[in-house]
């Protein structure tokens, strides 16, 4: 094999692109003694910047409410830019679905425990996320998906 046809994966830059947070309620928030539930939601994002090159944008919103008051919202969109070279198409999307985000979540975790402990509140440390799981079922729900459609189709 050529050094052109080796695979390539290399991390170009790492940033965040997105930013915000939010205390709408402040500062009678700050007064309340209940503890508030968190919502998670994580969402990837990937797209072609260049021969080459790939921006994968991972997008972490983390709520805080106490019943149907919100306390805080942080959300964070964590980028960073990849070269991914001879690599075969079967293996680009797990690479950045799964690849991509497990490098980028340490960043993003930093990044919202940051932002809630500025905001006046108790760090949120987010828990490790099995991104091979979370692509699997995506799939999974994309196929589902599809046979309910060929069914709705087929009467």
């Amino acid at each position: 094999m050529s050094e052109q046809e080796n695979p390539v994966f290399a991390i170009e830059k790492i940033y965040i692109k997105d930013l915000s947070v939010e205390v709408p309620n402040a500062p009678q928030i700050y007064l309340e003694r209940e503890a508030p539930k968190i919502g998670i939601q994580l969402q990837s994002n990937a797209q072609g910047i260049g021969e080459g090159l790939f921006e994968v944008t991972l997008t972490t919103t983390v709520t805080s409410k106490i019943e149907e008051k919100t306390v805080f919202l942080v959300e964070v969109g964590q980028a960073g830019i990849f070269r991914v070279q001879n690599v075969p198409d079967e293996n680009m999307e797990p690479l950045l679905a799964i690849a991509c985000p497990n490098i980028l979540f340490p960043y993003a975790r930093e990044v919202v425990s940051d932002a809630v402990t500025r905001a006046g509140f108790a760090p949120v440390m987010l828990q490790p996320v099995n991104f091979e799981a979370l692509y699997v079922a995506r799939l999974q729900q994309q196929a589902g998906e599809a046979e309910t459609d060929g069914a709705a189709t087929a009467q």
